[in-house]
């Protein structure tokens, strides 16, 4: 992608290992990145969203726009881990946990075709914080492409039809991934080139909070302002991952 353009991504988060405390990760996660957005000031909304019943993030995914989006965050793409005493943890020991992001350039895409009878369509009710539908009426939407696998849902826009319109360029950037890296498969593979399998042995990124500390295993670095970092810091990793460019 070109530098001097704006760029748009898919922007996903999910939790991975660990149950309720990868949710809350994830949620500590999609903060962090929420924050660096602001930052930069690029623009971005939530189209799709799960939550877990603390208040984590099962999955989530963003739509994220604005100067070198792309080339600054492709590198996010990964398992991240998570070593701290979660708040369901009783007798104060340490846990370990995943959470896996996922960054997919969105591009014009205009001859992708899809068949209609390739489609499963379904129509729900949008969810709001806690599970709570927010909306009576069934605008959101999910879309399976059955030839691929691929699942893509949009809830962010109260029209069926806009949602609907949401989802199937989701769905036509995810389909020319898989042909442009010559995948077959479903969007479980695709994924698995960033993120693996989510086990906490395949982690691009640990974040150690009794220890206060980041460590990026790819750069062998560490920084040790954990919470400065969690709080939208993010230039001082991403400027070392440029400089190693």
């Amino acid at each position: 992608m070109n530098n001097s353009e704006k760029q748009t991504i898919y922007f996903e988060i999910r939790a991975g290992v660990g149950g309720e405390e990868a949710a809350l990760f994830a949620h500590d996660l999609w903060r962090m990145y929420s924050k660096y957005f602001d930052k930069k000031g690029w623009k971005y909304k939530i189209l799709d969203i799960t939550e877990s019943d603390l208040g984590g993030i099962k999955t989530l995914i963003a739509e994220v726009s604005g100067e070198k989006v792309y080339d600054l965050l492709k590198q996010e793409a990964g398992v991240h881990r998570v070593q701290r005493v979660p708040i369901t943890e009783k007798s104060g020991r340490i846990h370990t946990s995943t959470a896996s992001v996922a960054v997919i350039p969105k591009l014009s895409l205009p001859n992708i075709q899809i068949k209609e009878s390739d489609l499963e369509i379904e129509f729900f009710r949008a969810g709001g914080p806690g599970g709570q539908n927010v909306n009576k009426v069934e605008t959101a939407v999910r879309i399976r492409h059955k030839p691929t696998g691929i699942v893509v849902s949009c809830q962010v826009e109260r029209s069926q039809q806009r949602n609907r319109e949401i989802a199937l360029e989701m769905l036509k950037n995810k389909i020319w991934q898989l042909e442009q890296e010559k995948i077959i498969g479903s969007l479980t593979e695709e994924r698995k080139k960033q993120i693996g399998s989510q086990e906490r042995s395949e982690k691009i990124r640990t974040y150690n909070f009794p220890q206060n500390r980041i460590t990026d295993h790819r750069l062998n670095k560490s920084w040790h302002n954990l919470d400065d970092i969690l709080d939208g810091e993010l230039d001082l990793i991403i400027q070392a991952f440029q400089n190693k460019n």
